[in-house]
């Protein structure tokens, strides 16, 4: 138990830097990147789809039918709606001199 103990330090320390990435960007614009509801919905949707047609004949089939939603969420849902304003981001990479 203790070497898993260990383990489990080792692991959150070496990887506690990356879980913090998102604090690079403006403070305004934390809550949307550290979070991945948007992603995570998106899915929930791709997967009811796929429940309602039970098994596909082909995996192009099943290709065709996600890129259906994807395509119709950005068109109608989400595609109208700016999240992020891309000029934030644009001045952090001046300022870091990109």
């Amino acid at each position: 138990m203790s070497k898993l103990r260990g383990a489990a330090a080792r692991t959150m320390r070496d990887g506690f830097a990356e879980t913090l990435a998102y604090t690079e960007f403006p403070p305004d614009r934390w809550s949307q990147i550290r979070t991945s509801d948007g992603i995570e919905r998106i899915n929930r949707e791709i997967r009811r789809k796929t429940r309602v047609v039970g098994t596909f004949p082909d995996g192009n089939s099943a290709l065709m039918l996600v890129t259906a939603r994807l395509k119709y969420i950005v068109e109608h849902e989400r595609g109208k709606r700016r999240h992020l304003d891309m000029s934030n981001l644009d001045e952090m990479d001046e300022l870091k001199g990109k």
